[in-house]
């Protein structure tokens, strides 16, 4: 089993970027984060900086729509956020508001399902759409939502699934659907029908590692799968869909490109944003395999290592210096 220590760290600097940082992607749950899930007053100051010399700043997350609260005072400028590991843009300045989908076809959700009972006997699901989480019986209480609807996955799934009519969403009445592989998409967007962000896959038993190297091996060419708990739990996306594939979206609109981006993370569905940007930093905190992928490494989250590192850019000089 792969242990994750909180080891103090001696922060070893990216290489000097190219071109001066124009974007900083932050994952927020044990990255921007201290374990009490709160934003110190240091990480507070050095975002406001980075916004203050130009540079903007993306909170690019596992978490859903409506677990942003802890964060959405901090978003300057544009007030966007990337959730759901890239299956959603949020507009922070309007509530929380979801604002871009690249969701789950349901049916490949379904196809996952077999495949994961199938080679993981004991995996139980739950299912995350624009609306919020529903699980089946056996799931554990990791974040139970107390509207949540409990029932078998194959019913969580189901094509006519959703709130009754007038129910919010949580999405923008111009929301864009981005569909996967480029395909046609319409949904409705006020009840049943809401898109799939997620399909979460839970296991008792297995190494975490372990289960995400199987689910791979097994169902890795239907859907993207990846982890960010310490416990074995899968998220698993719309084929393609990950923070990286969001964010360039997100850059490129913005004409910035990988190289003036600097990211931090720790986990593994961080991977392919960090190795996309051209800095890329771990926390102390990190994951191994996330060590082992970026320029370089900073303090652990509860020492404020994103904040150092920003400290570290702006003494360097404004965007565009």
């Amino acid at each position: 089993m792969v242990t994750v220590t909180d080891a103090p760290a001696t922060p070893s600097p990216a290489p000097e970027p190219a071109v001066a940082p124009r974007l900083i992607a932050t994952d927020l749950d044990g990255t921007l984060l201290h374990d009490d899930k709160t934003v110190s007053d240091r990480t507070i100051a050095a975002l406001a900086a980075a916004e203050r010399a130009g540079i903007e700043v993306f909170f690019v997350t596992g978490r859903p729509a409506r677990w942003m609260d802890v964060v959405s005072d901090h978003v300057h400028g544009h007030g966007l956020a990337i959730c759901a590991n890239g299956a959603a843009v949020v507009d922070l300045h309007r509530g929380r508001r979801i604002v871009e989908v690249s969701p789950l076809d349901r049916t490949v959700a379904l196809d996952v399902v077999d495949v994961l009972r199938g080679v993981a006997p004991g995996t139980t699901f739950a299912v995350e759409r624009t609306g919020g989480s529903h699980y089946e019986p056996q799931y554990p209480p990791l974040h139970r939502d107390p509207a949540a609807v409990v029932a078998p996955v194959e019913k969580l799934l189901a094509e006519d699934f959703g709130p009754g009519p007038g129910t919010d969403t949580g999405m923008a009445a111009d929301t864009v659907i981005v569909a996967p592989l480029g395909t046609p998409a319409t949904f409705d967007t006020t009840g049943p029908g809401q898109p799939v962000l997620k399909l979460l896959a839970h296991h008792a038993e297995l190494d975490p590692d372990a289960f995400l190297a199987l689910a791979r091996t097994a169902a890795g060419a239907l859907a993207s799968i990846t982890r960010s708990s310490p416990t074995a739990l899968l998220e698993i996306s719309g084929l393609g869909v990950s923070k990286a594939d969001t964010l360039a979206r997100c850059c490129a609109e913005r004409g910035i490109t990988p190289q003036e981006v600097v990211a931090f993370g720790d986990m593994p569905n961080d991977m392919e944003m960090l190795t996309w940007a051209g800095t890329s930093y771990a926390m102390a905190n990190a994951h191994p395999d996330v060590l082992a992928v970026t320029t370089g490494r900073t303090d652990s989250n509860n020492d404020d290592g994103v904040a150092a590192v920003i400290e570290r850019i702006l003494q360097s000089g404004p965007a565009g210096g």
